[in-house]
């Protein structure tokens, strides 16, 4: 069953970079994504997918690329107010 999540991930970000690695990631994960927010502190995505591999696509984007420092994680399954926060 495919679930949808709000993600976002904040930080010192490069938003070409953080977007490039994003679509990257989600063709790896065979995630549909698409991204509501990129700015040089926050990248918001909608995560369509497995369960397991929005998981995977969390876990990598957290790590971000070598130009991005990502300080926050949140999740949002409702898209409502920004539910979850990790960091």
């Amino acid at each position: 069953m495919d679930e949808r999540v709000i993600l976002g991930f904040t930080g010192r970000l490069v938003p070409t970079s953080m977007t490039g690695f994003a679509c990257h990631r989600a063709r790896r994960l065979d995630v549909e994504i698409e991204v509501l927010d990129s700015s040089d502190d926050e990248l918001r995505v909608a995560v369509r997918g497995q369960p397991d591999l929005i998981d995977a696509f969390e876990m990598a984007l957290s790590l971000g690329p070598g130009d991005s420092l990502v300080l926050e994680v949140w999740r949002d399954s409702n898209s409502g107010p920004r539910a979850e926060r990790k960091g």
